[in-house]
């Protein structure tokens, strides 16, 4: 690919040939030469309508052409009875310059056309994807995002208030030989709040802000990545001490394989080679956040680079409960939120947010005065799992469905797996986690998977194609427990402890639902009626019987 300022000087030139080219066929002299004895004979045919005389040449105009003689050979009287014109061969040069600066006019005017037009549309630039050899600006921005405003990130904020000292007071530092970290990691799985974390430290140290995306860098035109990465660097040392914040840094720093990728490997190495460049005093931290820290090159991660990784995890149910009372500061509610932290188990930051608002709009579409804990449950599912509507089942499909779903919320309820509320509609009952889980726990949850395929095998010998997902899911988990996690009777699996597993499993949930066939009968009376159930409804039709 050519680079800005040979793409310019072609198109200069290109410019330059084009208006010589134009010239040519406007002044190029298209007149055809005669002897004198023609020149004669088209004078007496009287078919010259126009004379024009020039130092050098005599043009005779007729209807069907321009002719031209010698002015030597020619006498003046063979013109007499016809208007004889003086021709300026300066008019040529004159009409050469008009035209060039007619031209250059038009080039300045256009180019301050765009120059206004570039003023007046600021945000269009900066959405656009830059055109080949454009420099897109970049500006900081200024936060107005707080630590007070982020709940449920006590740990990483001991983390990072050192930083934000640091950057406040760097001569405390520097007297004691210590020096400010390079980089700072955060990994976290998505909708953690990575990003307000790190707009949290820029306002807290009242710095310049300058936000990308790793896709930012990765162009489609060679050099362009790297180039981005040197003026974004530069405008942060220009407003330092200040803050680069790259958000989803694995879509440029994925580790370099050996294929070829040349742009993308490009814009990496600027990447590094800008964050070795950093002085001690240079006063610029930057800040990248990933939730794949695996794929990053090797190179990346060193010291004297990211010098510090933090991670940043699901919340936990205290911090659940932080996090809800900043979402509920400004909604009308009597709630107490460690009972809504408790119900969404698995939750992030952005879930949590969401909770809050869609709870918040159903109370104002049902006219209440407030949000209540019944709003949350009836939107709970919706954003962990999406909005679904029951689809239309024939009277036999509804009934193993609601064989299935019974079965899976009383196993739930009687091992005390995390959940609120049960529908219809929704196949899953809770979201899989990551979480350690020790391995009766695993079992537990294994066992509620299974639960639906149980009863629908012992009640009508069969069940339908919906349970998939839980089956998938329970073979993984007993996958993981077996081979990765090692809690079967052996530290190396034989080969069929993974299917011993499972049927002893399967045996346990029939043995249960078994005994607890009353309980089935209820809680199906209740799904068919109203096509959910709650948590503390079945925990009552237990607790009658146990």
């Amino acid at each position: 690919m050519l680079n800005f300022k040979t793409n310019r000087l072609l198109i200069y030139i290109s410019s330059f040939f084009i208006i010589i080219l134009v010239l040519f066929a406007v002044f190029r002299d298209n007149s055809e030469s005669i002897t004198l004895l023609e020149a004669k004979k088209i004078l007496n045919e009287k078919s010259v309508e126009n004379v024009v005389v020039t130092k050098e040449y005599v043009f005779l105009k007729t209807q069907n052409g321009l002719y031209k003689i010698a002015s030597s050979q020619v006498n003046p009287s063979m013109f007499e009875g016809y208007k004889v014109e003086v021709g300026n061969e300066s008019n040529i040069i004159l009409y050469l310059f008009l035209l060039v600066f007619i031209l250059g006019l038009g080039s300045l005017g256009i180019k301050l056309l765009l120059n206004h037009l570039n003023k007046d549309l600021p945000s269009l630039r900066q959405s656009s994807r830059p055109i080949m050899g454009e420099s897109v600006r970049i500006e900081s921005i200024k936060s107005d995002v707080g630590f007070d405003d982020i709940g449920g990130i006590s740990d990483v904020k001991v983390e990072l208030e050192e930083i934000i000292d640091f950057m406040k007071n760097p001569k405390r530092y520097k007297s004691f030989g210590a020096r400010l970290p390079r980089g700072v990691l955060l990994v976290g799985p998505p909708g953690v709040g990575k990003t307000m974390i790190a707009k949290a430290v820029a306002s807290e140290a009242d710095a310049p802000f300058f936000y990308q995306s790793g896709a930012s860098f990765v162009q489609i035109y060679v050099g362009m990545g790297a180039k981005r990465v040197h003026e974004l660097f530069n405008a942060a040392k220009k407003n330092a001490p200040s803050i680069i914040f790259i958000d989803e840094i694995d879509a440029v720093g994925k580790k370099r394989d050996g294929q070829r990728n040349d742009e993308r490997e490009a814009t990496l190495n600027q990447l590094l080679t800008e964050m070795d460049g950093f002085e001690a005093s240079s006063g610029v931290i930057v800040v990248a956040a990933t939730n794949k820290i695996d794929v990053l090159d090797d190179a990346l991660l060193r010291a004297g680079r990211f010098d510090r990784r933090i991670f940043v995890e699901l919340p936990t149910k205290i911090e659940r409960a932080s996090i809800l009372a900043k979402y509920l500061d400004k909604v009308p509610h009597s709630l107490d939120v460690s009972v809504v932290a408790n119900m969404t188990v698995g939750f992030n930051g952005a879930s949590l947010a969401a909770l809050v608002n869609e709870a918040a709009l159903l109370s104002l579409r049902q006219n209440d005065m407030q949000v209540t804990l019944e709003h949350f449950e009836q939107v709970k599912d919706k954003v962990m799992f999406g909005k679904k509507k029951l689809q239309i089942l024939s009277d036999k499909q509804k009934q193993y469905r609601i064989t299935y779903q019974a079965a899976k919320v009383i196993i739930a309820t009687y091992f005390d797996i995390p959940f609120e509320k049960l529908i219809l509609s929704n196949e899953r009952l809770t979201p899989a986690t990551d979480e350690p889980f020790i391995k009766h726990e695993l079992e537990n949850r294994v066992k509620m998977l299974l639960a639906g395929t149980v009863a629908c095998s012992m009640r009508y010998s069969e069940h339908s194609s919906s349970a998939k997902q839980d089956l998938d899911e329970a073979k993984e988990l007993v996958e993981k427990m077996i081979n990765e996690y090692c809690m079967g009777e052996n530290i190396y699996a034989s080969d069929n402890e993974k299917e011993t597993t499972m049927n002893k499993l399967y045996e346990n949930v029939s043995k249960l639902l078994s005994s607890l066939s009353s309980v089935m009968q209820r809680v199906e009376g209740d799904l068919n009626e109203f096509e959910s159930i709650s948590k503390r409804k079945v925990k009552e039709y237990l607790d009658e019987i146990l």
